[in-house]
């Protein structure tokens, strides 16, 4: 009996402890993602390795510019104190020899990339600050390599200032908007090839390369502009603003671009010849180690043959010095990591000629030297060349697609070594003369961690290890996440993660809510650091599931290529194969299995809900592509060719066609000013719905583009999606 009374005692205490440490975990709120950031990672910002290559600078966070040993890791010296220039600054770029400074401020977004701002600039030794224009904001200012003049786009022409003379004149006259523009790209070449200046000076600093768009032929867009708030637009209040842009959608004419080079020594400009073929892409231009050669980056319109092109700007003598040409497409990923050595005698590139990403050496007359990687661990980023030490740099994949790894290879091809100590997700930087690096870290239970280390891997010191996030997870119920992959009914082998409820009981059935992206060349399923939407509903109750199903990337061509002229068809059996699969699980809930996605996860979770809508109860779709031939056509024809040539890869592929099949739950979100994902997608989709009978829930968020934020905005949009969840999965 008293045995019996003591163990009682025991249990009862047991009973009491478990209980206040349920009571001591705390809730995730919504408020803790979208107003509080209470779990932001810490970072170090606007780090640049100085030309002495023993120091960096970087952008503080009350905006001074300071600089810091790498051996020691002290700060040395504070470059600039901008609060004392009264000026608050977004980014900055030293000139060639660090006598200058050019700070960027007033930052106001145009597109995804493109922006204008006003820029100064701040030398050194006079200590004399200085407006570059007073003639309206500017756009991609940038110094020439003698250090005595910026470039700098405003209204579609280029203009020169002259910082010894403090003169400025405008280069190119032509620029017009919507017709022709001068040193920066389109709409659909700033987001498909993703970049923002499109001009370079040249080494010497007497000339400039330009492409110019001329998309007078590009069919116009229009979106609606309504009154709103945050920003609000006065001038819409009675009667709105149709704001109409170029937008070339699958099929249609692009900008006829052209690469142009202008002496400023004469005054004139001359037109490389590129041939008579005008519906090319130039995605790139790039200087050389020659002063005199500049090198264009030549695509054809299917994307799938690439041609690196010399041009002596003085003689305008033009040569095709490499052709490659693919099955499927040429990645535009590729087109970065394609860099001049110093030595002016070699070039090194990505390519996917053995099916693998690699690192290849060519000389400059395009013969390639050898094959610098070789495997199946693919090449994800070209990070610099040692030219002293004749060492490659660069991220790969390695022993698994989840993680990313630093690695050093030398100009034989060979002695490879792994340089990160941590398995995760790593990047580096540089110093510039390649005797340090900062690695930026992070895997699935450890946030952002900046460390310093030497060339030969030794830590010197840590610059941000993000401890206090670290150790405030525990209080939130831990990270929870698991890794795992699963074959499918045709044994293809998915790499997968699933977030449990942190009181997770085997013996309990769960809602599930897969949350996929799904892309071409995408991972979402990787060993990095994400705590915050997945944790809160899994505090809910709710198993989270993320897949990455084929067309992603990290696997080699075949897999991510496979999805050629049929985007969605292989990832949507994918997905249903996967809710096969947790249907086996005993754990959940078969009839409580969600999905949700935005932009292309919008579109996947469009066509689960049709095509796939026996295997899925409910679904969110944010800005989702409802009609391939909606979308812009470098993104599209890359993958999809034409709708002329392939219609049946675009119809049968397009949850507009498949509306009358929807079941469950569905809501669908869109910002009415995407100029991404266009709203059409949406509107026209859910005509589709009503006029086959099909109840959904649909919100409209007004002038918001695709990515849905501003002011209260996200706040709104997460907390609509909760409550939707919370009636459908969790009810």
């Amino acid at each position: 009996m008293k045995r019996i009374k003591t163990l009682f005692i025991i249990v009862i205490v047991f009973s009491m402890t478990a209980t206040v440490f349920a009571q001591e975990k705390k809730e995730i709120k919504l408020a803790d993602l979208w107003k509080n950031f209470t779990f932001w990672q810490r970072s170090v910002y606007g780090l640049r390795s100085m030309n002495d290559g023993i120091h960096y600078s970087t952008l503080s966070r009350n905006g001074d510019i300071e600089k810091f040993s790498y051996l020691t890791g002290n700060r040395t010296e504070i470059i600039v104190k901008t609060s004392e220039l009264k000026i608050d600054v977004d980014e900055y770029e030293f000139n060639e020899n660090e006598s200058k400074l050019l700070f960027q401020t007033g930052y106001e977004r145009i597109y995804r990339r493109s922006f204008t701002a006003d820029y100064y600039v701040y030398d050194l030794k006079s200590k004399e600050l200085k407006k570059l224009s007073n003639n309206g904001k500017q756009q991609m200012a940038s110094f020439s390599s003698d250090n005595t003049k910026i470039a700098f786009v405003r209204d579609n022409n280029i203009f020169i200032k002259d910082l010894i003379s403090n003169s400025e004149k405008q280069i190119t006259n032509d620029g017009k908007f919507n017709e022709i523009i001068n040193g920066i790209p389109d709409w659909v070449y700033e987001e498909e090839f993703e970049f923002n200046k499109a001009y370079e000076w040249m080494p010497d600093g007497k000339k400039i390369a330009y492409i110019k768009f001329d998309e007078s032929e590009v069919k116009m867009f229009g979106m609606t502009v309504y009154a709103g708030e945050k920003p609000k637009h006065d001038n819409n209040i009675l009667y709105p603003e149709n704001q109409s842009f170029k937008y070339p959608k699958a099929g249609e004419s692009n900008s006829i671009v052209s690469v142009n080079i202008y002496n400023l020594e004469t005054d004139k400009t001359t037109k490389i010849d590129l041939g008579d073929e005008k519906d090319i892409y130039i995605p790139r231009i790039r200087t050389t180690k020659n002063p005199d050669i500049l090198a264009i980056f030549k695509l054809n319109r299917l994307q799938n043959k690439f041609e690196l092109i010399t041009a002596n700007v003085k003689t305008g003598d033009v040569k095709i010095i490499y052709t490659e040409t693919n099955k499927y497409y040429i990645d535009a990923s590729d087109f970065d990591n394609l860099q001049f050595l110093d030595d002016g005698e070699h070039f090194v590139m990505t390519s996917e000629r053995d099916s693998y990403k690699h690192l290849y050496l060519h000389d400059m007359n395009g013969r390639e030297v050898r094959q610098l990687t070789k495997g199946h661990d693919e090449v994800t980023e070209f990070i610099g060349f040692d030219a002293e030490n004749k060492i490659f740099y660069y991220q790969a994949v390695d022993k698994s697609p989840l993680q990313r790894s630093i690695f050093k290879v030398n100009f034989n091809g060979k002695k490879k070594k792994e340089l990160t100590k941590e398995a995760g997700t790593n990047d580096a930087k540089f110093s510039s003369n390649f005797k340090y690096y900062i690695n930026y870290f992070s895997n699935s239970e450890t946030p952002r961690k900046i460390t310093l280390y030497n060339s030969k891997g030794k830590l010197i010191r840590v610059l941000e290890d993000n401890k206090k996030l670290k150790d405030k997870i525990p209080n939130y119920g831990g990270v929870n996440k698991e890794f795992f992959t699963f074959k499918t009914s045709e044994g293809i082998e998915l790499n997968a993660f699933m977030v449990k409820p942190p009181n997770f009981d085997k013996n309990k059935k769960y809602p599930v809510i897969v949350n996929q992206y799904s892309g071409p060349n995408s991972q979402e399923v990787l060993d990095s650091w994400d705590f915050g939407w997945n944790n809160l509903l899994a505090q809910k109750g709710i198993i989270m599931v993320c897949v990455d199903p084929r067309g992603t990337g990290g696997r080699g061509e075949e897999f991510r290529k496979m999805t050629y002229l049929q985007l969605g068809k292989y990832e949507t059996i994918d997905l249903i194969e996967t809710a096969k699969y947790l249907n086996k699980l005993e754990y959940i809930n078969s009839k409580k299995i969600g999905i949700w996605g935005w932009s292309y996860g919008g579109f996947m979770t469009s066509l689960c809900m049709t095509k796939g809508a026996d295997y899925y109860s409910a679904g969110i779709a944010v800005a989702p592509v409802t009609n391939w031939r909606y979308y812009d056509n470098i993104y599209t024809e890359r993958f999809m060719r034409t709708p002329q040539e392939n219609p049946e890869g675009y119809d049968d592929n397009s949850p507009i066609n498949f509306a009358d099949k929807l079941k469950g739950d569905f809501l669908i979100v869109h910002g009415s000013a995407d100029d991404n994902v266009h709203l059409q997608n949406t509107t026209e989709f859910t005509e589709a719905l009503v006029q086959a009978n099909v109840q959904f829930k649909q919100f409209i968020y007004t002038n918001r583009n695709h990515s849905i934020y501003g002011g209260n905005t996200r706040y709104h949009l997460y907390t609509m999606m909760l409550n939707f969840w919370e009636e459908t999965i969790l009810k």
